[in-house]
């Protein structure tokens, strides 16, 4: 999920976390047997496998699950497999983009749409929001990664765009923008600067944010929530704007 509140991402997620947990090793899984099928098991000669898989090492993914996934992308899983993008808007008129990885085309639209629906949205055609958000490169660090002077060093160094640091405690974290087609390019740089990063992903970043209020925001909460608990949704993003206070509630 991606949205504007640092509970969002936080309180939010830790109330999900172990439900999620098992999801979100299937959902890495399913992009590092796609990525292995389409540019082969070798991650020093398939960036978009060396993406997944530290992706996968930041979430403590086992290595023996990882390699698994990899020999199961070389013996043919993954290669039905289709990226398919959709778009939407939620509670409060939030544009919401979703970007889903499937063997059934129809089996996702129908889902996706559902949970629209049954949570004050509605899907609509491609391209009906992607316009007011910017395809970037987004690399996450811990808060443990360095100082935010050491942190924008190394980001300037390394070709970044733009850096966001939340210091406030423990699960704050280091967001680094870069260009989209800079991605593999940049993680690498900082990898070697800062050590292996949280994450590193194409992300999409909005260009604006839309306030919701209280009554709009639960069931915003409840759109993201069943878009992501969706097997074949990959990444959920969003261009709201909640207030931290009415997030902590949403997440007691």
């Amino acid at each position: 999920m991606a949205g504007h509140s640092k509970f969002a991402n936080i309180q939010h997620r830790k109330g999900r976390q172990d439900k999620l947990r098992s999801k979100q090793f299937a959902k890495l899984s399913k992009e590092i047997s796609v990525a292995s099928k389409l540019g082969g098991p070798d991650p020093d000669g398939n960036p978009r496998l060396r993406l997944a898989m530290a992706n996968a090492r930041g979430l403590s993914m086992p290595k023996d699950n990882i390699q698994r996934a990899v020999n199961k992308g070389q013996a043919g899983d993954g290669e039905d497999y289709f990226e398919i993008r959709y778009e939407g808007y939620g509670p409060g008129g939030v544009a919401v983009i979703v970007e889903a990885l499937t063997d059934n085309k129809n089996r996702s639209a129908s889902n996706i749409r559902a949970a629209f629906t049954k949570n004050g949205g509605q899907m609509g055609e491609t391209g009906s929001v992607g316009f007011m958000f910017d395809r970037v490169g987004e690399i996450k660090y811990p808060v443990g990664a360095g100082d935010e002077d050491t942190v924008m060093e190394a980001a300037i160094e390394a070709g970044a765009e733009d850096v966001t640091s939340d210091m406030s405690d423990e699960d704050g974290s280091h967001i680094i923008i870069c260009g989209f087609e800079d991605l593999n390019e940049v993680a690498a740089n900082l990898e070697t600067a800062l050590g292996e990063a949280e994450s590193a992903n194409p992300s999409w970043k909005p260009q604006n944010t839309v306030p919701v209020d209280e009554d709009k925001a639960g069931t915003l909460m409840k759109l993201i929530d069943a878009l992501e608990d969706d097997d074949d949704v990959q990444k959920v993003y969003s261009n709201f704007d909640i207030d931290d206070e009415v997030m902590a509630k949403l997440a007691g």
